[in-house]
This record gives structure tokens, sequence and C-alpha cells, in this order.
């Protein structure tokens, strides 16, 4: 009986369905989390009566046939890219993308990550990095007599030291644009990776063509609208139930079919 197994199918794409939003909802808070949409594909049909075959040795044509549809599959859970909302912090190195563009992260072992969360530190040597100590790139070292950070909206970091009165120019950030973000590898603590889908990065500085500004003492706020993910954690819920009546349903007919024969 086909409707157990497409039953089946049903379930367990609602299954993961309800595991994505739940995703997007413990991720609320994160800092630039971009929320996941599951996206399904009917599967194989089996052909009962072949659309377009003659149906008589005059030339006539079955101008519909019966197809019966096998289940529905995962095809993708795709990345939502859109910006969130930013929230003032009034942090130093609390910095926020204002448009398009990621900022270039060194991992331990010599990769560059990419990430729209902008809460950086300083480390021991005064290197700008991130939560996890990884260096923002390029290497920003800022001195142990500064009395103050700003950092413009092109991305220049100036520093005011103690004893100066003209504020020193530490560098330059840059950013990295990508053709298909949402090809991005996310591999956790807000970071990306390049991949063949996404394309290799476009770097620029902030607020040229074709990148976002900088926003100095604020952070970017997830993208998840807990209003739409509650409903669609419903919706998810109702399929979830329709599906398992469906193999209640065929159980059944099964059971009175036995007591028949």
């Amino acid at each position: 009986m086909r409707s157990l197994s497409i039953g089946a199918t049903g379930m367990l794409a609602q299954q993961l369905n309800v595991e994505v939003i739940s995703n997007n909802i413990a991720n609320m808070n994160t800092t630039a989390y971009q929320r996941r949409r599951a996206e399904f594909q009917d599967l194989l049909y089996q052909n009962q009566r072949r659309v377009g075959s003659a149906s008589s040795d005059t030339g006539t044509i079955v101008p519909v046939g019966v197809q019966v549809g096998l289940g529905v599959k995962t095809a993708a859970v795709y990345r939502i890219t859109e910006a969130g909302n930013l929230t003032l912090t009034e942090n130093t190195l609390d910095l926020a993308i204002n448009g398009n563009g990621y900022f270039q992260v060194t991992l331990p072992s010599g990769e560059t990550a990419y990430t729209r969360a902008g809460s950086f530190q300083l480390d021991s040597e005064g290197t700008i990095v991130t939560a996890d100590g990884f260096q923002v790139n390029p290497g920003i070292t800022v001195p142990d007599n500064t009395i103050d950070i700003t950092v413009n909206s092109s991305g220049e970091v100036l520093a005011t030291i103690d004893g100066q009165v003209a504020q020193s120019n530490l560098g330059q950030i840059q950013l990295a644009s990508f053709s298909n973000q949402a090809g991005l590898l996310a591999i956790g603590d807000n970071l990306y990776l390049e991949t063949a889908a996404s394309g290799g990065p476009t770097t620029g500085n902030p607020d040229s063509t074709g990148f976002g500004s900088i926003q100095q003492g604020f952070l970017e706020t997830s993208n998840v609208n807990v209003v739409e993910e509650i409903t669609n954690l419903i919706t998810a819920q109702r399929a979830y139930e329709m599906n398992s009546k469906v193999i209640e349903t065929s159980d059944e007919m099964m059971q009175q079919m036995t007591q028949v024969t």
C-alpha cells in the first residue's frame, strides 16, 4: 500500500521542517544569525497510464494519463540572507555592516572565514579579534597607550593616542562579498566558509560600490521573525499530524481487507 510509505515520507519531511524552525527560534537572539527555510520536492511518479500515449490505432492520444506520486523529499535548507536590524550597544569594538558584505576572519588553520557578527575585542597583544580569539583581517593592532578608538563608515580604524593631538590610522578593515551568499558553508560560531557554490570572494572597502558601510557601536540582530516562525511551527505540526493520520487510515484499511479475506 503506497500510502504507508508516502505518509512516512511526509512525516520525515515535517520532522526536518520542525527541526529547522526550532533552530531558527533557538537563535532568535544570536548576533547576525540568518534564518533557514526548508524546501521540499515531490518524489518520482509511477505511470499507470502514460500521458500522451496512443489510446487507439486511429491515433487518438491519452490527454491526461494516470500518475501516482510516491511522496516528498527534502531539496534544500535555504539560508535567507536578509540583513537583520541594527541595535545600539555603544561598545567601541561592536561593528555592524549596514548593507552587503562580510568581515574576514583568519582561523587557526590559516583558512579565511566570513562573518557578519561584529562583536570584536582586543587580545593580549592589542590585536582586534573575535570572541574566540580569531584575528580579524587585516590584522590591526591597537597601541597600549590608546585612549579611544574610532572606526569610520569606510572601515578606517583611527586611534587617539595619549600625548598626540592627531588621530593615528591603524589600518583599514575590508569586507568580502559573494555572488551566491546562500552557498556559503556555515561552520558554527557565526562563521562561514567559501564553497564552489558561493564562488570566490570579492573584497573591497566598506561604503564603496557593492559594499555596506560600517556602523560603530552597533550590532546586527538575528533576522528571525518570531511570529512567522511560530506560525510555520503550527503549520508543520498540523502537516505532521495529517501524515500520521494517513498511515493510521491505511493501517485500518489493511486490517479490514485482512478480515474480509
